[in-house]
């Protein structure tokens, strides 16, 4: 069988080698193109045809929910699968709309990024859980004929009305650099200290914010308005 050909645009170029490094090591993929922009994908999807796209949604020229629709209206045989740090409803919505058929946080997401592309051109649709949750809740809400403009998902957003308690500014410097990408080892880099202190940084931000990873971290943090 011929592989499965992927092609993606991430203007973190720290970020797109490792989607890159983790497609190339499957032997059933076949990394097509990478992008940095969407005008370049939109010039290269023109003429070139694909099996499966990856898309990040905040792109410096225009948004990657243009990426995908009109990549999903000129190649409808082509699996478009969003890989970004938004995790709210709004944008997870607009991606589907669209034309996605799957939505992944960046968090971890390399490690299992081929499983999950051969999945989705397998006709999956995958998901990282915390989207999973905010798409059944939305379901379930207009299953219960609940008014669109009102609805919450409970499940995903801050537990009780009050704030967490605030972070320092070391610990908000962490949480920063990890929204941005970075491994420990080149925040450590970047802040002159230890991986063991920024690890130790990273507990102090779970325990404030009442989560337990780096994606809850940064969803939750942006709910409360301390990550742009």
């Amino acid at each position: 069988m011929s592989p499965i050909t992927v092609a993606l645009v991430e203007d973190d170029g720290r970020m797109r080698d490792r989607f890159i490094h983790a497609i190339e090591a499957e032997p059933s993929l076949r990394f097509a193109y990478g992008a940095s922009t969407a005008q370049d994908m939109l010039a290269w999807f023109a003429d070139n045809v694909v099996d499966v796209l990856l898309v990040d949604i905040g792109l410096p020229d225009r948004s990657g929910l243009e990426v995908i629709r009109r990549c999903s209206r000129m190649q409808p045989a082509c699996a478009v699968m969003v890989i970004t740090m938004f995790g709210d409803e709004a944008t997870m919505l607009q991606a589907f709309e669209a034309g996605a058929r799957g939505y992944l946080l960046k968090d971890g997401t390399e490690a299992d990024l081929a499983t999950h592309v051969l999945s989705l051109h397998a006709g999956g649709s995958p998901m990282t859980p915390i989207i999973a949750r905010q798409l059944l809740a939305r379901w379930q809400a207009d299953a219960q004929q609940r008014p669109a403009a009102r609805r919450t998902d409970v499940a995903t957003q801050p537990a009780g009305d009050a704030r967490p308690e605030a972070l320092s500014r070391r610990e908000s410097q962490v949480l920063d650099l990890v929204a941005r990408g970075f491994t420990y080892p080149e925040i450590a880099a970047q802040m002159s200290v230890s991986v063991t202190t920024v690890q130790t940084h990273v507990r102090n931000i779970y325990g404030k914010l009442g989560v337990h990873s780096k994606t809850e971290a940064v969803y939750e943090a942006r709910q409360y308005g301390l990550l742009p």
